[in-house]
Formats: C-alpha cells, sequence, structure tokens
C-alpha cells in the first residue's frame, strides 16, 4: 500500500491505496504534505483537488475499502445518494431492507473509510440535524454547503 497526504480546505487528507483502488481516504488535523505523490494515487488526489475547487460532483477512480459484507452494503448505497442531497439514517436503513437496522447502518456509516468519496457525509438525522461525523460536524456542515450551498434538499 502507498500513501499520501495532501491539503484540503477541511485539514490534511490520508489517502491509502495500491494497483487494486483506494482503500482509505481520511482527513488529518494535521501532517506533512507528500512532495511525489504515488502512481496509484495520482488519479485519486487529482479527482478530490477538483471536488475541492467545485469542479467535480462524481468520483470514478477504483475504490478498495475493506469491511464486513453489510459494511460494504451500506458503504454502497451510500454511493447511490446524489450529490447535493442528503437521506436521513431511517430511510438509508429502509433503502437497505431492515428499518431496524438504523444503528447498526448508523456504525457502518461511521466506519466508512473513504472519505468524501463514499458520501457519508450526506447522512443525516430524521429531524434534519447534522448528526454524527467522524471528521467532526463542523467539517459535515462545510462539506454539505460546499455541495448545496443554497439549501440541503432531501431525498425523501
Amino acid at each position: 500500500m502507498e500513501t499520501a497526504f495532501i491539503e484540503s480546505p477541511l485539514g490534511i487528507t490520508k489517502i491509502v491505496g495500491d494497483e487494486n483502488g483506494i482503500a482509505v481516504i481520511s482527513i488529518l488535523s494535521e501532517g506533512v504534505i507528500t512532495v511525489k505523490i504515488p502512481k496509484n494515487l495520482k488519479e485519486c488526489v487529482s479527482q478530490l483537488q477538483e471536488y475541492f475547487k467545485g469542479q467535480r460532483h462524481h468520483f470514478d477512480f477504483k475504490l478498495n475499502p475493506q469491511g464486513t459484507d453489510f459494511q460494504q452494503k451500506v458503504w454502497h448505497e451510500l454511493l447511490n445518494i446524489p450529490f447535493g442531497k442528503t437521506i436521513s439514517y431511517l430511510d438509508l436503513s429502509k433503502k437497505l431492507g431492515d428499518v431496524k437496522a438504523i444503528r447498526a447502518v448508523a456504525s457502518a456509516n461511521g466506519r466508512n473509510p473513504l472519505w468524501i468519496v463514499v458520501p457519508c457525509h450526506r447522512v443525516i438525522g430524521t429531524d434534519g440535524s447534522l448528526t454524527g461525523y467522524a471528521g467532526g460536524l463542523w467539517r459535515k456542515k462545510w462539506l454539505l454547503e460546499h455541495e448545496n450551498p443554497s439549501a440541503q434538499q432531501s431525498l425523501f
């Protein structure tokens, strides 16, 4: 696995991956910026930079997150949330076929290893509140406003 650290408006972004795809994208408060980006990470770096400049709404590099089958199922469903839209944890649980699994869905959402690209920040409380975000609620708010500065629109 190769690693790179890049600057973003929200802190230092750590990217880990190899020829099989990107396994981890996370946010750090501090770190040393990578001078030479490894070949297998260049496309991811480029697309993230475009996202932060407001020039990209969809990512198309190869993903390789590691997790349980259930976590993979949740992360896959997160990829269906359109740019600039939000969905509640309850509605996400319904889409996955089990309204009673809301806590497990929220837990898998919180363990998402691919910050921004698998858009766990687009999942909000049923009442519209910005509940739970591993990167901090201020970052979640920033991301949602970046994607839809005029108003948050719910899928439902």
